[in-house]
């Protein structure tokens, strides 16, 4: 693996998306960064003209499509072995590339890096390990592709269905697994989490719920993932008085 393309879905990211860019060229050796942006109306095309400009390998592709499309078609443009998804809203570690790919063998077909939700105002070592613990176990039974290397070959034949604005990585995860491929966590690697200022609130926690329960609908294979629930919902009702919600979107 010498070089790889790397996918990320973009849509109004100006937030986060200088920060994120760096990290990508600064720990994965990219050859193609495939932007599949959902039409966006701040600076997130701006700040792309500005990499572009310095590394000039960056492609766009824009769709309005749900969050399965925009994986499919990011997935049909990648041309090497090996590619990235890693999503606009995340930092990746130091070595990033360098520790993931030390994980792959002939068997797996995807390695994760641990997503670490960044929480305003907190800094407290034992939140933070507690959020790596969900986070493995979430994987486990659902996957996830904050920050993953996947081996273009396991997703052969792959169609995600159309209707997943949600779960749509745990889809690509299980079918990874179908075809005989292992989806593992890498060791020591990870992604710092920022999510935009609007997902700190109860409405938006309220509707992120509801698409993934119709989301999970479609998805068989994710009835077990539905008793993890009560333990997210208690993660999240701790995240309250330690971020000091308002309950609004800010």
């Amino acid at each position: 693996m010498v070089q790889i393309d790397v996918v990320l879905l973009t849509k109004n990211s100006e937030y986060l998306l200088t920060k994120c860019l760096t990290s990508i060229y600064q720990n994965v050796p990219v050859h193609t960064l495939i932007v599949i942006d959902g039409y966006s109306t701040d600076c997130t095309f701006e700040i792309l003209e500005k990499f572009n400009k310095k590394y000039n390998n960056i492609k766009i592709i824009m769709t309005k499509g749900t969050r399965a499309q925009a994986r499919e078609t990011g997935i049909q443009h990648v041309t090497t072995e090996f590619f990235a998804f890693i999503d606009s809203d995340i930092i990746l570690c130091k070595d990033w590339f360098k520790k993931a790919s030390s994980e792959v063998q002939e068997d797996v077909g995807a390695v994760w890096g641990i997503n670490i939700d960044v929480i305003p105002n907190v800094k407290r070592k034992w939140f933070l390990l507690l959020e790596s613990m969900i986070a493995r176990q979430g994987f486990r039974l659902r996957g996830g592709t904050h920050d993953t290397l996947i081996r273009k070959k396991a997703l052969e034949r792959l169609h995600i269905p159309s209707e997943l604005h949600a779960f749509e990585d745990a889809y690509i995860i299980h079918w990874i697994k179908k075809q005989g491929y292992k989806a593992v966590v890498g060791s020591n690697i990870y992604c710092l989490h920022y999510k935009p200022p609007t997902n700190w609130s109860l409405q938006n926690a309220i509707d992120q719920a509801i698409v993934e329960f119709k989301c999970g609908i479609l998805c068989s294979h994710m009835f077990a993932y539905a008793f993890f629930y009560p333990v997210f919902a208690f993660y999240w009702f701790l995240q309250v008085p330690l971020n000091g919600f308002s309950g609004k979107s800010t």
